[in-house]
């Protein structure tokens, strides 16, 4: 062995051998990391568009789920390589920025990786690849912007066209008519006047029922919840001139602070034990009525029981509705819509603390009830969206659809603009970079010319997703552009180009500049990994 190493050691340093080893390794890494990230690309390019292909996602628990949504797809897959971690987190970040976006985020990430390894092969530095690729993605910004239409606000009608186009690539695109309009109405319902730039989508609160169709989803103004009334003693299922109280305390008896058990050995001390619970509970009731108090909502316990059936009664005799089991994250909402206080203590029960509305009702609803919250006296802004559907695949996959039609609106009020669809912006940009690639120098025109021509994939894939033929489509589409009919984009319905705009196909400019910005980002850190150290 010493006898091996020591003409290895005599090596010079610097010598081409050892040199050429050390490159071909990083080369190889990089490639490797590429390719695992464009197997994640081609994974959900079929999904894009509205003729797009759905996934059915099998979990190991057994769970099925259908959907086209390339961020729930990449969500549920189990992606063990680094580098195509990158590209799963990548559609979670678009998700988070625009909502919409998800899948084509991931092809044009998908797409530039391809062109970024034919670069590599002809010789050309990461380095100088990665920095003409953040040139070409400010430019295309800038092109994005000037081609975008404003928007205001007041024109429903424009943001009911935005939410109409992120639904028709939905399992549910046979509903747009019905949730576009839903979700135009649910988001404007929630702007305060004093941050009118910032929606929180906390505020609007989606209600899943099963049974009946789609057509059955609508908005509720005040509370829904997917719970009956605890009515195990009789209590009343409908209240009006409801006051409401949230509370996060039980109405039970109290447990020890230690796990102990007490041995009871004689009939008197149990009694006795008997009517200190009576009356501890009572107490509490007596507390709890004096303050005109008729509906409480009860917070999940973990510690013990929230209710007995002892308190359960006691509360019926005094006509005092009960919610158990509202879940601890629900409680913000709650209090908000309410314009209530959460009481933590029954020492701290007072009327101001109580919530005011017309009527608490059970409802049926299927074949399971629900309880509404209907009349709230001075009502915060939030807002309940019940959905309905047939079984729980349609149930699940509305509620992701409507998720991303109410971000779609939520980016047009924070950027009031919109931008043609259907390839229109994607060709325009290869248009556009392709001619200033051009007039630039050296090696930063070849990559720039590489990002005009990996923008073309997302008119190629709408194509080939519709089953039209992609060479010829996006030929015409790029002759139309070069005559300057900038909204030219893929008809998928009639199968050929028509004026996009037109035909209503818009999305926000969000959308757009945040999948080219996230999917540029992405791709230049994975050009700058040269290796994968593993820490066990």
């Amino acid at each position: 062995m010493a006898a091996v190493a020591a003409p290895m050691a005599s090596k010079p340093r610097g010598s081409k051998a050892e040199s050429f080893v050390d490159n071909k390794r990083r080369e190889d890494i990089r490639f490797a990391n590429i390719n695992s990230a464009r197997a994640v690309s081609d994974a959900v390019r079929t999904s894009l568009g509205p003729k797009g292909m759905d996934k059915m996602i099998s979990t190991a628990n057994g769970e099925v789920i259908i959907t086209n949504d390339g961020a729930t797809i990449l969500n549920k897959m189990e992606v063990l390589q680094p580098a195509a971690k990158m590209l799963v987190e990548l559609s979670k970040s678009q998700d988070s920025a625009a909502g919409d976006g998800t899948t084509t985020v991931v092809v044009i990430a998908g797409a530039l990786l391809k062109e970024c390894q034919s670069l590599l092969t002809n010789g050309i530095h990461p380095t100088v690849i990665s920095d003409s690729l953040h040139k070409a993605c400010g430019k295309a910004i800038d092109i994005l912007t000037a081609m975008a239409v404003p928007v205001e606000l007041t024109d429903r009608d424009s943001l009911v066209k935005s939410a109409s186009t992120s639904l028709n690539s939905k399992v549910v695109s046979q509903y747009s008519t019905l949730l576009a309009p839903l979700a135009v109405d649910a988001v404007l319902s929630v702007i305060d006047p004093e941050k009118p730039d910032i929606v929180d989508l906390r505020d609007i609160k989606i209600v899943k029922k099963l049974g009946g169709t789609v057509d059955d989803t609508h908005t509720v103004k005040g509370l829904v919840f997917d719970k009956k009334v605890s009515r195990a003693a009789g209590g009343p299922t409908r209240v009006e001139n409801a006051k409401i109280a949230v509370i996060q305390f039980q109405i039970s008896p109290p447990k020890t602070d230690i796990e102990q058990s007490i041995v009871v050995s004689d009939y008197t001390q149990m009694d006795r034990i008997l009517k200190e619970e009576r009356n501890y509970i009572l107490g509490m009731i007596k507390k709890i009525k004096a303050t005109g108090c008729n509906v409480l909502l009860i917070q999940k316990s973990i510690l013990r029981d929230a209710v007995t059936d002892l308190s359960l009664h006691y509360l019926a005799k005094a006509k005092i509705m009960v919610i158990k089991d509202v879940e601890r994250d629900e409680i913000e909402f709650v209090t908000k819509t309410l314009n209530c206080l959460p009481i933590a203590n029954i020492e701290h029960f007072r009327a101001e603390k109580l919530g005011h509305a017309d009527l608490v009702e059970e409802a049926s609803l299927g074949d399971g009830k629900i309880l509404k919250i209907t009349g709230i006296k001075d009502m915060g802004r939030t807002t309940s969206v019940l959905v309905r559907g047939s079984n729980q695949l349609v149930l699940d996959e509305a509620e992701r659809s409507l998720h991303d039609a109410l971000c779609v609106v939520r980016c047009l009020v924070s950027k009031r603009f919109l931008i043609a669809g259907g390839g229109a912006p994607e060709i325009e940009l290869s248009r556009q970079l392709g001619a200033w690639a051009k007039v630039l120098h050296g090696m930063e025109g070849y990559c720039v010319k590489s990002f005009a021509e990996a923008l073309e994939v997302i008119p190629y894939t709408l194509a080939e997703n519709a089953g039209l033929n992609p060479i010829a489509i996006v030929t015409e589409l790029r002759n139309k552009h070069a005559q300057g009919e900038i909204n030219s984009g893929i008809n998928v319905r009639k199968g050929q180009i028509t004026n996009i705009l037109e035909e209503n196909v818009v999305q926000p400019l969000l959308v757009s500049t945040s999948a080219i910005t996230l999917a540029t980002e992405c791709v230049r850190m994975i050009l700058k990994i040269d290796d994968i150290v593993t820490v066990r």
